[in-house]
Parts: structure tokens; sequence; C-alpha cells
């Protein structure tokens, strides 16, 4: 048995009494122990810190924030965030990919010690969780980095004549639009709105990029916009295996996290519009509230009381859940105050910390699979507080403290069951890359304390939400914790009496820069935790085999506990064997196994039947059907142009259908890094009941090497030598959709 599998149903049932209310009051105050090891801080002179540990020992400099508890450890660690975000903030940065690595000025943030680089979609969260308190001029100058015009004019411009775009970065199958988190960069934006020349920017690229992924990466029978999960970007370690070698079954999937974004960057269009007077506003607030509706119809799964983390393309439910969407989902307000209570009673955790996915891979090593990530807990953190749930608020606040006392940094990431930065276990070792100071670390452990704790909001409010479990930690025998920043000072004045179990604002005292806030006792209801949960899903089967007959189509799975899916739905009881009518209509099935507590596996290859035509030769291309309905279309092609897990020059192009004298219809149709020719993103289109003759016409589209900055890029194709949009096309296939095939 694994290190980490010991750490399953036993340690789960001590979580009920986790947590800081569970130590001795006296804990916490300058030492941690935890798992064998021990940490230490101490005052020194000057307001500064030593922090001892398993690392060695930390000197910490007296910062300009400072924090005054009863907690030295809490004290410390808050001025070793800081330190970290000093050492974080440089004058130039650099990358292999880069100009060859050659520095790059830039007065901004890098992404910890071994990313020197500024990366979309780390920069973004970390403001969001607060930068732009710390430094607003270098949040600004590294969004301002990550923005870019278009180069080549043979690229696509897009509506309007000055367009700016948000840079997806590097990544599967050659980045945008398999991945589309790039809209993260407006969760950042939206707190720096006070310089009119950055508002502008901003406003710029809200349309061009909302009008562009609106056309690319929407998919108007869904509702929903496409893509890989945010931040979850190491294929094999929540996808299928499968998808190791074939990204586009991600690209046609549609996740919880990346549509969550786009909602809250509608929002904010909205706001912007309503702001300026422009006739917009109307649009975007009703793409934002049907883009909200089509997330809870979509992604909640009822039996499990949870979102899932991404589905199929065809609608396929998914068992994979993934904590960094479900926060989003809560925080946005995308999740009303039932669902968000729910997905946080049922979402696991560990006695070390929330993990990042559940269930777990059995087959893969630890880096989002098996761990704890600071900046999703700091996320959680603040679901937490939205729901007014103390016991996980209290959680949350434990492991991240914990992590970076017993590291000595605010680390990228930690093994799930020991918060280790390393656990020996052969070829699932792991973490597989650990960095220290990585910044969205550093931005979650300061807006633990300072929105955590002490109850900032972005808005200026102070609505602080104190477990009453963490006053033996914070308060001791104090009256009243402080924490002073360079133009203000907030103190948290503890009740006479603790008669519940959450501390919220009595009173609040403005007096100049001085905030003091009086606190009550309320008792809040106290969700369940999640006890029984298994740490790794089962294994992905084969796909299913298909033997066919004049009568009936037999369907056979390699385990007598599988779930037949076809076209996305569930079909018939578990078992091992189906029977299915005959059909004309494409039909495509997948299989999972099913664990003995309930829990499915990753969803299978597909295995399709039914009637397909293949038109190949020179464009347009031409076919005709005897009577209507709907149709797929997609291509065979081959793109070899980069790896699968990078690069910037995934083939994305604009089919043109046009059948008998109906309107045209336009689809993007993708084509990522291949290893072999694939089938590529597949389009539906209506043909009239009566039937007709279509052509197909194939479009120059825009990906991400159609960016000016990407000039940049010396790693790999579609950078320094010019923009690359194109692959080897094979045969146009197109096949008859059943009238029941999920829209």
């Amino acid at each position: 048995m694994r290190r980490a599998a010991r750490f399953g149903l036993f340690a789960l049932t001590a979580i009920a009494g986790a947590g800081l209310a569970a130590a001795p009051a006296s804990s916490w105050h300058d030492r941690i122990d935890w798992n064998g090891q021990s940490a230490m801080m101490r005052n020194v002179s000057n307001g500064g810190f030593v922090l001892q540990g398993p690392f060695g020992e930390r000197t910490i400099a007296a910062q300009p924030r400072s924090v005054r508890t009863a907690s030295t450890l809490f004290d410390g660690l808050f001025a070793m965030a800081q330190d970290d975000l000093a050492q974080d903030s440089i004058s130039e940065i650099h990358d292999g990919a880069y100009d060859h690595d050659r520095a790059i000025p830039c007065h901004c943030f890098e992404t910890g010690e071994k990313w020197p680089y500024v990366w979309t979609r780390d920069l973004s969260y970390s403001i969001d969780l607060g930068l732009w308190r710390y430094d607003a001029a270098r949040s600004r100058n590294g969004l301002l980095f990550k923005l870019s015009g278009v180069r080549g004019k043979d690229v696509p411009q897009g509506p309007g004549s000055r367009q700016l775009f948000p840079m997806q970065d590097t990544g599967s199958g050659g980045s945008w639009p398999i991945s589309t988190d790039r809209v993260v960069w407006f969760l950042g934006a939206r707190h720096l709105l006070g310089d009119k020349s950055f508002v502008d920017k901003v406003w710029q690229a809200l349309n061009g990029t909302l009008a562009q992924d609106r056309e690319y990466a929407f998919d108007a029978r869904m509702g929903l916009y496409r893509g890989e999960t945010s931040f979850l970007d190491w294929r094999e370690q929540t996808y299928p295996e499968w998808t190791k070698d074939n990204v586009v079954f991600i690209g046609q999937s549609f996740a919880l996290s990346t549509n969550v974004l786009h909602y809250e960057a509608l929002r904010l269009a909205a706001q912007m519009a309503s702001q300026r007077g422009d006739a917009r506003a109307k649009q975007y607030a009703a793409q934002a509230d049907a883009l909200k509706t089509a997330i809870n119809a979509h992604f909640w799964r009822a039996d499990r009381g949870m979102y899932m983390s991404y589905i199929g393309g065809d609608g396929l439910p998914v068992e994979a859940y993934d904590l960094l969407g479900l926060s989003l989902a809560v925080t946005s307000g995308v999740a009303d105050e039932a669902r968000a209570r729910s997905s946080l009673e049922h979402y696991p955790a560990w006695p070390a910390g929330s993990p990042v996915i559940w269930p777990e891979r059995a087959d893969q090593p630890i880096y989002h699979n098996r761990a704890i990530w600071p900046f999703v807990s700091a996320y959680a953190l603040r679901a937490a507080r939205k729901v007014d749930d103390p016991k996980r608020i209290a959680f949350e606040i434990e492991s991240l403290m914990r992590g970076a006392a017993l590291a000595g940094s605010n680390m990228e990431n930690y093994e799930l069951a020991t918060q280790a930065t390393h656990v020996d276990d052969g070829k699932l070792s792991g973490p597989v890359v650990d960095s220290k100071r990585q910044l969205w670390s550093v931005a979650g452990y300061l807006a633990m304390v300072g929105e955590g704790v002490f109850g900032l909001e972005a808005d200026g409010r102070i609505e602080p939400k104190l477990p009453t479990s963490l006053v033996p930690m914070l308060f001791g025998k104090r009256d009243a914790i402080t924490l002073q920043g360079p133009d203000r000072k907030v103190t948290l004045k503890r009740p006479q009496h603790l008669d519940g179990n959450l501390l919220v604002a009595d009173k609040v005292d403005h007096d100049g820069q001085n905030i003091v806030v009086a606190l009550k006792a309320i008792e809040v209801p106290v969700l369940p935790w999640r006890t029984d949960a298994t740490l790794y899903a089962p294994a992905t089967p084969d796909a299913p085999r298909i033997k066919q007959d004049t009568k009936t189509w037999h369907v056979h799975a390699e385990g007598d506990r599988s779930v037949l899916y076809v076209d996305g739905k569930r079909f018939g009881d578990m078992g091992d064997t189906w029977t299915l009518p005959p059909s004309s209509a494409r039909s495509c099935l997948r299989v999972t196994q099913l664990g003995k507590d309930g829990i499915e596996s990753l969803p299978s290859r597909q295995t399709c039947v039914g009637e397909v035509a293949s038109v190949a030769g020179g464009w347009p291309r031409a076919w005709s059907t005897p009577v209507g309905g709907r149709f797929r279309v997609w291509l065979d092609y081959a793109n070899s142009h980069g790896p699968i897990n990078t690069g910037i020059t995934a083939a994305v192009k604009r089919l043109v259908v046009r059948c008998g004298n109906a309107p045209p219809q336009t689809f993007p149709i993708v084509m990522p890094h291949s290893v072999r020719e694939q089938s590529s993103t597949f389009a539906d289109f209506d043909v009239s009941a009566s039937g007709a003759h279509c052509t197909f016409a194939l479009q120059q589209g825009f990906n991400m090497s159609g960016l000016a900055n990407f000039a940049h890029y010396t790693g790999g194709a579609g950078g320094s030598e010019g923009p690359l949009n194109d692959a080897r096309i094979g045969a146009l296939h197109i096949a008859p959709l059943s009238a029941d095939t999920p829209p």
C-alpha cells in the first residue's frame, strides 16, 4: 500500500474534530507540531523574526505591514509572506522559451523561484487574491505585459480596429482555444480600475476578447464556453489518461472554472458598459444571466451535491470535481446559497488540507493529483466565508499556516496526506515540481491574513468572520489584535462573551486612519464534514466493443460494474453487456467503471457507430442529402507544429456550411497539436426538412500565434518566425444525428 493510501477513511474521520480549536490553547503561539516535524517562530530585534523548521532556519526582516496577535507564529508568517513577495518583485524576467532566455525588462512580479516569468493565470489569480493592495503598479505592469495586439496581414482582426487581447500562455495542444481561461486576466484587472489609461485598455480588451471567445469557444446549443479546466492544465492528472496524446476531447468539453471566469468577465463588461453609457450593457448582462443558468443546468450533480469539474462536449457527465472551480462558483454567486453550502459540505478534506481535485488518480504522480495548493485553499477560505462556515474557515487558515511554517516559504504545492514538499512513492513521487515563494501561494497567504482574519473586502468594507475556535491562538489573553498597514490600522476587539461559534462585526468606528471593529459572537449552522470519501477513482476502462448484426448492436465492456453512456446520456443498468437497436444515425459510446463506493471512473475513449459520408478534394467541398435533420461534421487532420503539452499553434479554422437557400452556418473547427492523423473537433449543423445540396468552405481562423507579443516566443513554431495557423487536412466527414442526440 502506498504511503498516501494509509491516509484513507480512518484519517478522514479525524477531520470532524480537526482545526485549531482541538489543539491546546497554548499551541500555535510560537510553534507548530505536525506529522513528526516541528517549526518554531521567535521575535528578534527591530521587529523581525526567525523561523526554524525541517528546512533549516530563515531570518525574516520587519515588513511594511505587520500584525500583532497573541501568536508569534501568526505574526512572523505574515512577515515571511511579505518577504517572499519582495523577492518576487523584480525588474526583469526570463524564460527559456522566450527571447532565447535573455532578460526581458519588466517592473512586475515573477511567478516563483523556479518560474522566473509572468504567466497570465498565475498573476491574475494572485492579483484577485489581493496583490493589488500591496503593489498596484507592479500588478498593472504585469497585466499589461500579458496584453497584446494582433500581428500579420493574414490574421483575422476581429471586430473593431484597435484590438487588444490577454494572452493564453503556451499550453495543451497549442494553447487557445483548447485552453480558454485567459479571461482570468479580467479577474485581476477589475481591482485596478483607478487608472484611466489602464481602464481604457481593459475596456478595449474586454470587448474584443468576449467577442472572440463568443465566436470560437462558445457553444450556443449548450450555452457554455468550451475549453480546459483553469489551472489544472497537466492533462493526464485530471482528464482521462488517453488525452495524453489527443486533446480534442478537452477542446470539445466544457469546464466549470472556465465558464465561471467567463461569467465574471461578462458581469464586468456589463458594469463597465453601464458606467460608460454603452448600449451593450444589457446584452452583456443578459449573456451573463444566461451563462449562469447554463452552468447550473449542466454542471450541477444533484446526487453528489456538487458541481462537476468538467463535462464532455456532448454533455457527458464526468465524475471529477475540483476545489478551484467549486470555490469560484460559490464566490461569484453562480451557486445559490443552498448549492454553495452543499458543495462545501460534500467536497472532501484530509487532515492536512483540502485537495485541489477529487477523486485522486492512482496511476499519476503527485502534482495536481494528491495535492494541496495554497492559492486554491485561499479561494476555498473565501468560499467558506461566503457561506459563514466557521469550521472550514478555521480549517483552511490552519492548513495555510502549517504548510508555510514547515516549509519555510509559501510553496507551490504540498502532498495531500502529509503536507510535505516531497513524498517518495517510486514513479508516483512528488510533488513533481514545487517552487518556493510561488506568487499565488504568497498572495493566498496574504489574503488569509487580510481578508480571512481581519475581514478586508475588495470594496473597502471591513467584514470579519472569525471562528471562535481561533480565539485562543490569535487573542490569547489580549483584548484586541491589529493589522497595521502603511496607510491605516485595523483593530479587532474581542467580545466579552464567546457564546457562539463565529465572531462578526458589532460596531465599526473610523478614527482617521484607524478602524476599530468591536466583535460579537453569533451562532451559525456548521456544515458537516465529508468523512467518508475514498481517495482514488477506479481505473479508466478501455473503449466499449461493438458487434453488429442485422437487428441489434451488441455492446461489451471489460468489467461487470460498467456504466454505458450513449451520446452523453446514461444507458440502461450497470453491467458489462447491452443491446441497442441499429440505426443509420451516428452514436458515440463510452463506458466508465463503477467503484464499490459508487464513484465512477473517468470515461473511456469513444466507440462510434452509424453511417458516415466522407468528402475529400479541394475546397469548397460538396455533399447532398435527400432528407433533412441535424448532422455532425468533422475533419481528419494532422498538426505537427508542436508537442501535445505546449505551444501556440493549435490550428483554428471557420467552417462555413451552405445548404440550399438557407442562411450559411459558420462553426469553429479546432485542430490541436497531434502525434498522428486524427479527428478534429466537431460541429453540428441543420438541414431543412426536405434535404438539400450543401457546400463546405474553410476560412482562416485565429490562434495565439496571431498576437504580436508572441513574436518573443522562441520555444516553438508560430513565434519569432511569424504567425502559423495551419494543419494538414484530410477528408471531411458528415454523419446524421438521432433526434435524441443531446444538443
